[in-house]
């Protein structure tokens, strides 16, 4: 079929979706005015993913791992507030047994359902009201097929485990609200064998150790999309230090060279979040740092929050500032700003490919014109950036089309008002979520004139646009 030109428009599926899944889960069990929770966020890219009826302010977790049997035991705290009157509600846990679950401190019934946790709690909760869960929980996390990514969340390893993925890898490890729309701070508790390395997210906090255990602490109190947390076990070469005045922590396998081409990638993490910092405002986070793994299950990068987590195969042919000032331009684009549904992956993407163009022209490469005239020419317009499909998410129109229109933009408005459209975003959007319409609207009233044709032709028309 002939795929006709699109215009940008709200998903109104999403909505429909998501009223859908609440009606659905109700079934009979309503009590007093009070239903349960939706079983699904209503996103169609990642169906089964996320709930609905509460949002969660913040994650306690505080997990123990044997790696010589495998073995996860956890207890998870979430602060939320109900945004409809609940009977019952759902967090998503894939694959572990749990012991104990109690609401405002009182037992709760639970029950599984595939992927789910019902939690039932001994009264109704009242909209707007705000409620504690605490979950014990133990056994072996597994993989979850994560499509173009392969595996994504607990992977096992040789000496520990990396916990990672896109878009999902949360719910492999603890119970939670598994979807990009529902950020929340986190206190994470990591305990290890003695000798082994537990790396997380955000400000790192005192370690302590008894009977042959360490505990590791983080802390990220910025508000967190589940799928940027991370947990990163096994025998690593930790280098803890500062970087404007912020904690900066970088580790590299011990099997991996202590000055090679990874460890000579990272060590330039805090010049590239610098020259990023002048272009898109402030780094919004309270640490920098970044992790590369030794896996080659982990074929990918991640930008998970405050500390990316790099593959091996980045650094096989030398040194790759590319790929590091790839992820952390996410930590303005994608963490700090984040999805409000997977469709609008190219904000992501696109703007993280566009801060490798001006990276690369910084640091003495080709420029961001040319690599705009060399990935134009290599194009296939009939890929949308917007809403691609579940098996594009990760494509090229998401990631190189997306960058093609971020240049656009700035050659149709000039310089100081395209760079002064970034900042207005990520200090206006910053610790929220966006869609792709929001962008259209901000860089409109910031540019003073309409941009709605331009971003209709760079993402989604299906012929070559005219070059600004």
């Amino acid at each position: 079929m002939r795929r006709t030109r699109r215009r940008i428009r709200p998903a109104l599926a999403v909505a429909v979706v998501a009223a859908l899944a609440f009606a659905a889960c109700t079934d009979g069990d309503e009590r007093d005015g009070f239903r349960p929770g939706a079983a699904d966020a209503g996103d169609p890219y990642v169906p089964g993913a996320g709930n609905g009826g509460y949002d969660v302010a913040g994650y306690r977790l505080a997990v123990r791992y044997d790696p010589a049997t495998d073995v996860l035991s956890g207890r998870a705290a979430l602060t939320a507030t109900t945004t409809t009157a609940l009977s019952r509600f759902n967090l998503d846990l894939a694959g572990l047994d749990v012991s104990r679950v109690a609401v405002d401190g009182r037992s709760a019934a639970a029950a599984r359902d595939g992927d789910e946790l019902v939690v039932t709690p001994r009264d109704g909760l009242r909209r707007g009201a705000r409620f504690t869960v605490e979950v014990d929980y133990s056994g072996v996390p597994s993989a979850k097929a994560d499509g173009q990514l392969g595996s994504g969340g607990f992977l096992h390893t040789d000496d520990g485990a990396i916990a990672l993925g896109q878009p999902w890898s949360a719910a492999t490890w603890f119970p939670v609200n598994d979807h990009p729309s529902d950020k929340a701070t986190y206190d994470i508790e990591v305990t290890v064998p003695d000798g082994l390395a537990a790396l997380s997210n955000g400000v790192p906090g005192e370690r302590s150790g008894a009977d042959g255990w360490t505990t590791w602490r983080w802390a990220e109190r910025s508000p967190m999309a589940s799928y940027l947390s991370t947990l990163v076990i096994g025998d690593y070469r930790v280098h803890s230090g500062t970087h404007a005045g912020k904690p900066m922590v970088t580790a590299v396998p011990a099997s991996l060279p202590a000055t090679g081409p990874a460890a000579d990638s990272l060590a330039r993490t805090g010049e590239i979040a610098d020259f990023l910092a002048s272009r898109f405002g402030p780094y919004p986070f309270d640490s920098y740092g970044g992790v590369v793994v030794d896996d080659r299950r982990v074929g990918y990068a991640l930008e998970t929050q405050s500390r990316p987590v790099y593959g091996p195969s980045f650094f096989r042919d030398g040194p790759n500032p590319g790929v590091v000032a790839h992820e952390l331009a996410h930590q303005w684009f994608g963490n700090s700003v984040a999805l409000g549904r997977w469709s609008d992956m190219w904000l992501n993407e696109g703007f993280a490919s566009y801060a490798e163009w001006l990276w690369e022209e910084h640091d003495g490469g080709r420029t961001a014109q040319r690599n705009f005239e060399l990935e134009y020419a290599a194009t296939d317009w009939s890929r949308p950036s917007v809403d691609p499909g579940r098996s594009q998410l990760l494509g090229a129109a998401v990631y190189k089309r997306g960058a093609l229109a971020v240049h656009a933009l700035r050659r149709t408005v000039g310089d100081d008002t395209f760079f002064r459209i970034l900042r207005a975003w990520t200090a206006e959007r910053r610790d929220g979520n966006a869609t792709t319409d929001d962008l259209v609207a901000l860089a409109e009233r910031v540019a003073g004139k309409p941009l709605r044709p331009l971003f209709d032709a760079w993402l989604v028309g299906v012929s070559a646009p005219a070059l600004p």
